[in-house]
């Protein structure tokens, strides 16, 4: 049996029934595919779920404001991926009247649609034969043929993508996608693979080879850069703050988050006083300082670490217009902004 027809064979037995799996509506494939990027299915279940039902169409997401899309996206992190699903839902409806592209090349041409997910919506929606290529096929590929060019690179994407469109089953491109997908996460997983019980032990190239943990390879990136955040916490007698929104470009752009002084390392009392003086907010203003966490929090993101302290200001009239402590919940904020909402709790 071939590779394709072993995998559709496993699939039928081994399927997962996931909502986006019941459906060939390219907005839901699309809204999944976006969802999942850098996300166990476990955790972003609920958040397609939230979407759907708050945006059952592209139309519905289409009129939302992007504040509101990136407070039902809030917690899932990558905010560029609710930006661009956005952005993409307003063009889908302004300039497509509303209808997906039906093929590979014209939905690649999307905002944040790259190879994979234009992959998956062309074969699943439109039955294209083209092969899917994440992280599980990766890791699958990588050890059924013995291939250790490292993925993250230019050359390994176009050897893997040869080899995925190869062995794609043409007569069925949509299941065979999603079967080798699921094939990798559950069975070829990254770590403790199943492979005493794995329908290709016999022909695994990695297996045979023990070379199971050291394949897929990856070119390592570059040590994060480590940063120090400030976040000065306003509260007033009338018991109001100040959200900012941040208008550069970044992961949280359009985000709201307390005003930030930026330091070139963790600040004591002492030193950020200075820093206070100096800054617009509160150089001429009658406040009280203190440091809600003495241990600074420290935020790891993929190319740099947040060592965050949050730091309460309390006065008694702002020195802007702020908003009502009572709606700060209302605001798209980073999760580390939020995880301090939630405990400070005002």
């Amino acid at each position: 049996m071939s590779v394709a027809k072993t995998l559709t064979s496993w699939y039928s037995i081994n399927k997962r029934h996931l909502p986006w799996r019941e459906t060939k509506d390219p907005y839901k494939i699309w809204l999944s595919e976006i969802i999942l990027q850098q996300t166990q299915i476990k955790q972003g279940l609920s958040y397609y779920e939230a979407f759907t039902d708050k945006y059952p169409t592209v139309f519905d997401l289409a009129n939302a404001t992007e504040s509101d899309v990136l407070k039902l996206w809030q917690g899932l992190g990558y905010y560029s991926r609710a930006r661009n699903l956005h952005a993409t839902a307003k063009y889908i409806v302004n300039n497509l009247n509303g209808k997906f592209p039906n093929t590979y090349e014209k939905l690649l041409k999307l905002k944040g649609i790259g190879d994979y997910t234009a992959s998956a919506i062309a074969s699943i929606c439109f039955n294209e034969h083209t092969a899917v290529l994440d992280g599980n096929v990766y890791r699958f590929l990588s050890r059924y043929y013995g291939i250790d060019t490292p993925i993250n690179t230019s050359k390994g994407f176009k050897i893997f993508k040869a080899l995925a469109q190869d062995i794609l089953d043409k007569d069925n491109p949509a299941e065979h996608n999603q079967a080798i997908m699921d094939f990798g996460s559950r069975q070829c997983s990254p770590t403790n693979p199943d492979c005493m019980f794995c329908l290709f032990n016999q022909t695994c190239v990695a297996f045979r080879e023990d070379k199971i943990l050291k394949l897929p390879q990856k070119i390592k990136a570059k040590k994060p850069v480590n940063k120090y955040f400030n976040f000065l916490v306003f509260v007033s007698d009338s018991s109001s703050t100040i959200l900012e929104k941040r208008q550069e470009n970044g992961i949280w752009k359009n985000l709201y988050q307390f005003p930030l002084i930026e330091t070139k390392k963790t600040a004591s009392l002492n030193t950020f006083q200075s820093a206070l003086k100096n800054n617009s907010l509160t150089s001429n203003l009658d406040f009280k300082v203190s440091l809600y966490n003495e241990i600074e929090i420290v935020h790891k993101l993929s190319h740099q670490h947040l060592h965050t302290k949050f730091w309460i200001i309390t006065t008694k009239k702002l020195p802007v217009p702020g908003i009502p402590i009572k709606n700060i919940k209302d605001y798209a904020v980073p999760v580390l902004i939020e995880k301090f909402i939630e405990e400070f709790n005002f």
